[in-house]
């Protein structure tokens, strides 16, 4: 169970993790636009890879590649081969996926970009599921308080470089044309 104080790391990450498993939900429903309504399913297309792109990648997979995965291996370098690997090797595979899906937007074949979609929006539900369970779990057991807490504020500093906020009302805005 992850500890309940306002200033924990992980905390942030869990809260980001429902932010995006809500544009996954999305994801998941746009094929009911293919055929009936392309130019919208081409905007809600459009607009969820820049949300993926720009707050998943940017913002989320940015505090745990920059910030925790570097110090969970610091503090354990047993983690480095293992469930650390596999999540820095999902996120680099998280890019070809939206890559691949944008190039099927491109051509216009919606069948096969939300056939895309569905396998990234599926594999980051997995990821995700990895990170809640496992790896954030991890995470607790090796840091002390103090060590959360400065990570915390790296965490905040992350976000003050973004347009977090905007970007989370993007899901919402999303969400009306359903």
């Amino acid at each position: 169970m992850h500890k309940q104080d306002n200033n924990s790391p992980i905390n942030i990450l869990m809260n980001e993790h429902e932010v995006i498993t809500s544009a996954i939900d999305i994801a998941l429903k746009a094929d009911s636009l293919i055929g009936k309504n392309d130019e919208l399913y081409l905007k809600v297309a459009t607009e969820l890879l820049s949300f993926f792109r720009s707050y998943a990648d940017t913002i989320h997979h940015k505090k745990e590649d920059i910030i925790l995965f570097p110090e969970m291996i610091r503090k354990n370098e047993l983690l480095k081969g293992g469930v650390i690997k596999e999540m820095y090797e999902n996120h680099c595979d998280f890019h070809t996926m939206i890559n691949n899906t944008e190039q099927y937007l491109i051509k216009k074949d919606y069948l096969r970009a939300q056939q895309q979609l569905h396998i990234y929006a599926e594999a980051l539900l997995d990821h995700i599921a990895v990170e809640n369970e496992e790896v954030f779990q991890i995470a607790e057991s090796v840091f002390d308080d103090s060590e959360l807490e400065t990570m915390y504020f790296r965490f905040i500093d992350i976000d003050r470089e973004t347009i977090k906020p905007e970007l989370e009302n993007i899901v919402q805005q999303i969400k009306e044309y359903f």
